[in-house]
């Protein structure tokens, strides 16, 4: 099981839900098992912890997805900017798909260095 936690939680809400539409519908006794293994479901899945989480180092090395973007009326762009040390910034170029990473926080004005267009300007923001 990779998603012990997340398994656990979606079957006890499945569970508590089936046990109340058969206790209205069907039979008591039926729908009330299953809402009580719903409900120790749901507390089992809530107790485990989550094992969702990178190391410091594959945080430090993440990048987005080089990807085109589709127009939006203009083109689009992705900046992300890092907020622990040390402060880089990587943009995507929407219309090439080009990604680079400055060091620093978001540049005033840039040029992609691919399809030479200019994604923004200070004054315009």
């Amino acid at each position: 099981m990779k998603n012990k936690r997340e398994n656990f939680l979606i079957s006890g809400i499945v569970l508590i839900l089936m046990g109340a539409l058969m206790s209205l519908a069907v039979n008591i006794v039926m729908g009330a098992i299953s809402g009580l293994s719903g409900i120790i479901c749901f507390f089992i899945g809530m107790s485990t912890p989550t094992d969702l989480s990178m190391s410091p180092e594959a945080v430090a090395a993440w990048t987005p997805s080089m990807e085109r973007l589709p127009d939006a009326g203009r083109f689009m762009y992705r900046v992300d900017v890092t907020m622990d040390e040390p402060i880089k910034s990587t943009i995507l170029c929407g219309p090439c798909g080009n990604l680079q990473t400055v060091e620093g926080a978001k540049p005033e004005e840039y040029i992609c260095p691919a399809c030479n267009r200019q994604l923004w300007h200070s004054e315009e923001e």
